[in-house]
């Protein structure tokens, strides 16, 4: 290896002076690099003295009012994680319940500079959904009085705008411990029989305005019951009372697939094959036949933990006849012996060549996959295949283009014939790429059969749409 190479061995042959000096030198104008080095050397006097600096820095990060864009942004970013950093790695190791209490002002800092910060691409938010998993590590290790911590934890969960204090009742669940988590539920339960206007301190407008545009005009009391219940199941979790975490849903709630779903899992997890059954056929199916994945991975589990394997099978065939979803035919298929499931894939494949929706035919086919099948469906069906779902037939023909040129040759013609008839100009470059496809798949293809030749349809294009001027411009520069 070069001695040039920048790697520990070669910088340390420096020495220390020469590295001194160099650090120095690159630290002039670099208030990051300044940072890192006060902070490296705070380490080196002790968790005391790093956690002040590490304290200033996070005061005067919430000081700060200046918006962040995204030329800035990164800076925040690596300036945030360096105060992470510190507290999980280096207080963290000696002095827990110092980094606890740091890692608790750092994760405070998230409203303020979300407020401030230009995240679209949320690469600030994962810095602080990071950092709040460090409580895990750290609070059973910090000297915390549980009901001071109950209390922060009430504080942060009650008022999580943002989100960013999500989980932490579980990751600080062994630190709470049974004392903690009663004066936590002491907590909900003076917040539960507090007045709305008492804990509540909106501006009366604002509620007005909230209770206009909705339907329901108990808004507050709907969002406060809500946040309860959202706690209380926490606390439940973390906890493992699954009655407790249950209790939390009503009776319409338990009717709506998905919860039905999360709660009959719960239930079979304890045991409770036979009940968890019941309330998955309680449930209000209507209207969610492509939405219903969970609550239908949920009530197979029921069959199949009741030794219902014949119920279980007949309801994945069915769900997959419904929607074609491979993921009800996959283990469908796995459960057969052999021969059967050659078999039953051949019905399958029936099935999907003839679904009404040929564009969600096409888009199993082509997964699973069994291009030879879709491109059969494509041949008798390309008239259904609507050419405006191009983030569908682009993909297809390119997939299919070199075994199967005539099927591309028509998916290609159904986008181009899209974007011409209804005259949609930001598709024309789009457009004149599938044409120039279309001619270059010409010398693969010997039988058009029912369909028109290339140059046919050239033809029949050029005479349909000849002012489409901005159209054939593009075909011209395309060549």
């Amino acid at each position: 290896m070069s001695k040039k190479t920048l790697n520990h061995a070669n910088l340390s042959a420096l020495g220390p002076d020469r590295l001194a000096d160099l650090l120095l030198e690159v630290s002039t104008g670099s208030a990051d690099i300044k940072r890192r080095l006060r902070l490296e050397l705070s380490h080196d006097l002790g968790p005391a003295e790093l956690g002040r600096d590490v304290r200033k820095r996070l005061v005067a990060l919430r000081r700060s009012t200046s918006f962040v864009g995204w030329r800035k942004r990164k800076t925040l970013i690596k300036d945030l994680q360096t105060q992470v950093d510190m507290i999980t790695g280096k207080v963290g190791p000696t002095d827990p319940t110092l980094a606890f209490d740091l890692l608790w002002q750092f994760m405070e800092l998230a409203p303020s500079v979300y407020e401030r910060t230009d995240d679209s691409r949320g690469d600030v938010g994962d810095v602080f959904r990071e950092a709040v998993l460090a409580f895990e590590g750290i609070a059973e290790r910090a000297l915390l009085d549980t009901t001071t911590l109950a209390s922060r934890v009430w504080d942060a969960v009650s008022d999580n705008g943002y989100g960013e204090f999500d989980g932490i009742i579980g990751l600080v669940a062994p630190a709470l411990g049974e004392a903690g988590f009663i004066y936590l539920k002491s907590l909900v339960s003076t917040y539960a029989d507090t007045p709305l206007d008492v804990v509540d301190d909106d501006h009366e407008a604002i509620h007005f305005l909230r209770e206009l545009r909705s339907s329901n005009s108990s808004y507050r009391a709907d969002q406060k019951a809500a946040r309860i219940k959202m706690i209380l199941q926490d606390i439940a979790i973390a906890e493992g009372d699954t009655g407790a975490y249950i209790e939390q849903y009503s009776q319409e709630d338990l009717t709506r697939p998905g919860i039905a779903a999360e709660v009959a899992q719960l239930m079979l997890a304890e045991g409770k094959s036979l009940e968890a059954l019941g309330l998955l056929e309680a449930a209000d199916l209507e209207g969610q036949a492509y939405r219903q994945e969970a609550w239908d991975d949920a009530f197979i589990a029921c069959l199949i933990a009741l030794d219902r394997l014949d119920d279980a099978q007949a309801h994945r065939w069915k769900r997959f006849c419904e929607t074609l979803n491979g993921t009800y035919l996959r283990p469908y298929l796995k459960a057969l012996s052999d021969f059967e499931d050659i078999e039953a894939e051949d019905r399958a494949r029936s099935r999907a060549l003839e679904f009404p929706d040929a564009t969600a035919a096409l888009r199993f086919l082509l997964e699973w996959p069994d291009h030879a099948s879709a491109a059969a469906l494509i041949l008798n069906r390309i008239d259904e295949l609507d050419g405006n779902h191009y983030e569908i037939l682009t993909p297809a023909a390119e997939t299919l283009r070199d075994r199967h040129p005539l099927a591309s040759v028509l998916l290609w013609r159904a986008m181009i014939n899209h974007a011409l008839d209804e005259g949609r100009a930001t598709r024309y470059g789009h457009a004149a790429d599938h044409l120039i496809d279309c001619g270059l798949a010409d010398a693969q293809i010997e039988d058009y059969g029912q369909f028109s030749t290339h140059k046919s349809y050239l033809q029949a294009l050029e005479t349909r749409h000849d002012r489409k001027t901005s159209f054939w411009s593009k075909m011209s520069s395309a060549r």
